[in-house]
């Protein structure tokens, strides 16, 4: 709540203009029953007239426009604060979320992360909007109307409050059993969602699989468990709110029967008395609003409590305060680096040691699984190497700026993703400010321009979700043009053309030629033309440097390279012979 609370403050004056409008609204509806304890007395003497009786309709009636016109000002600046505040916290969020490392989302689940952003959220504005106005309304209606009520009848006013003492344990009791249940029932939403998302991201592989009916069976099974742990939460919510009732209602029977005595034996008015009643009734309120709080406070407080612990999660890779902030020209030299992801003990890569100089190109080699894309992964510090291991022109990869470094470095990954946008704009992504041309000359290096022009809309076509109406070859040709745009000073290929035919990696290699001179290159893959003009190359194996060299040289040395080498040459050949 302390959270809640110093968002809250930030907005200390909308609030509280708005909680000024709310005191008006209630002083103004607290006013009506005594007007009608008047008009009742008059009536029981007899010495009412139509014209008096008339003034005092009018003065209800002027009393009801300046409720209306009062509960539409306090409305707009308590809940427009509180979408402001939501806002903010969902942006703060969102903000914190993309800033932590590789290495967290490697165990967060997106379910978690978008009931984060939606459930829980909504949890704290209600919080904070209805909670507020409620608490708020609830103490203005119960203090101003236990005080007319002590005017009217101090002794009637203490038979009255005899009901209310079991409230404060009742409170306490049901408060820490709603906040324990609403976090089960939002662990449970996120498992729900995650679900979802799941089926939704592999549906290609349940209806390959014909899997239908089993995603079905365990959506149904976390439905069923949000149903469940809603279910806990409504019975306990379900019995606060009519033992209020309960306890408003004896109230209620006692004024009945004490009042009444007292308006047969004289003591108190009928005027009097029909007031007081209607101060119970505006009392029984603030009884029904301390659950309605309680409920909505203690799921906020929940809900606070689980998107903080997101919040206090530091990013792994952290910017030194007098990070070096240069132009990167690309010298690259790695030295005896060993690296093991975090939260493991075996190495992925042993021992690593070679130098690149500026403007030079490095082919890596290797089986599956031998730590080819980590020792990428580690130049731009999506990972981080060990200190002193990694440096880019004479400097500790660690000491520069994340945003200079990775402006630096374009990247292909393995995995082409792209956005539900425009081809233009996945192009674009990581220069929204190209031009035309510029794109137009990315896609042509990287040969996917004359097969963008034959859509519809060109390079307008809007993409399906991840790419999904493209076919392998595309999506990974459009990744490469994205990199290509970004002009970077070092360029890493990942294994980027796997799934592109080989005369047309023939074409975006030789394209390539003229992008990559000048400038640092790195390139991965498992077909030995695509590294075969590298100034070096490396071939790993289990996360060890077993072969290193040129071309030539490693052809001379006559191990795993040259085998693979003449495997491929054999290969090629006969797909020639096959297609001739």
């Amino acid at each position: 709540m302390r959270d809640i609370l110093r968002h809250l403050l930030r907005y200390k004056g909308r609030l509280a203009l708005g909680l000024l409008a709310l005191l008006i609204v209630d002083g103004a509806q607290l006013v009506i029953p005594l007007i009608l304890r008047k008009v009742v007395d008059l009536l029981a003497l007899g010495v009412i007239t139509p014209g008096l009786l008339f003034r005092y309709g009018l003065f209800v009636a002027f009393l009801a426009l300046i409720i209306g016109v009062f509960r539409f000002v306090w409305r707009w600046f308590i809940m427009s604060t509180t979408r402001i505040i939501e806002m903010e916290i969902r942006n703060g969020l969102y903000a914190h979320i993309i800033k932590l490392s590789a290495s967290f989302f490697n165990r967060a689940r997106t379910g978690d992360l978008m009931a984060h952003a939606t459930n829980d959220i909504d949890a704290i504005r209600f919080a904070m909007g209805m909670g507020l106005v409620a608490s708020a309304d609830a103490f203005i209606y119960a203090v101003f109307s236990l005080a007319i009520m002590i005017t009217l009848s101090p002794l009637l006013t203490l038979y009255v409050a005899i009901p209310l003492v079991p409230l404060i344990f009742i409170v306490l009791w049901f408060g820490k059993a709603i906040h324990k249940l609403f976090e089960r029932v939002q662990a449970s939403f996120a498992n729900l969602t995650e679900k979802v998302r799941e089926a939704l991201s592999g549906i290609r592989v349940i209806k390959t699989f014909v899997q239908e009916r089993g995603q079905e069976k365990a959506f149904r099974e976390a439905s069923e468990d949000f149903v469940k742990r809603n279910m806990e939460l409504v019975k306990v919510w379900g019995m606060f709110h009519p033992l209020l009732m309960f306890l408003a209602n004896i109230s209620m029977g006692i004024v009945l029967l004490a009042g009444g005595r007292k308006v047969i034996m004289g003591n108190i008015s009928l005027g009097d008395f029909v007031a007081f009643t209607n101060y119970i009734w505006m009392l029984a309120w603030p009884m029904m609003a301390i659950g309605w709080v309680v409920n909505l406070l203690q799921r906020g407080s929940a809900s606070m409590k689980r998107i903080n612990r997101i919040l206090s999660i530091e990013p792994d890779i952290k910017e030194k305060k007098d990070a070096i902030d240069r132009e990167i020209e690309g010298e690259i030299r790695i030295e005896r680096l060993t690296f093991a992801y975090p939260g493991s003990e075996r190495p992925v890569l042993r021992d690593i040691t070679f130098a690149l100089e500026k403007g030079k190109k490095l082919g890596i080699f290797g089986k599956t699984g031998s730590g080819k894309s980590t020792l990428v992964h580690l130049i731009p510090r999506i990972f981080d190497p060990p200190e002193g291991s990694l440096f880019i022109d004479g400097h500790d990869v660690r000491d520069y700026r994340l945003l200079r470094l990775r402006r630096s470095v374009g990247f292909v990954p393995q995995d082409s993703f792209l956005f539900s946008t425009s081809i233009r704009e996945n192009i674009a992504f990581g220069k929204p400010d190209a031009t035309e041309e510029e794109i137009i000359e990315a896609a042509k290096v990287a040969e996917i321009y004359d097969e963008i022009m034959e859509f519809p809309d060109g390079f307008d076509t809007v993409l399906g979700e991840r790419g999904v109406t493209l076919s392998g070859g595309q999506k990974q040709r459009i990744a490469l043009a994205r990199a290509i745009l970004l002009n970077p000073p070092i360029l890493i290929i990942d294994d980027a053309l796997s799934a592109v035919d080989t005369e047309t990696e023939e074409k975006i290699l030789n394209n390539l030629k003229k992008v990559m001179a000048g400038r640092t290159s790195i390139v991965i893959s498992h077909r030995v033309k695509a590294i075969m003009d590298s100034d070096l190359i490396i071939v790993l194996d289990n996360g060890e440097i077993i072969e290193r060299g040129t071309h030539e040289e490693l052809l001379e040395i006559g191990g795993f390279y040259k085998e693979l080498y003449e495997l491929q040459m054999v290969a090629e050949k006969m797909e020639r012979a096959v297609s001739e």
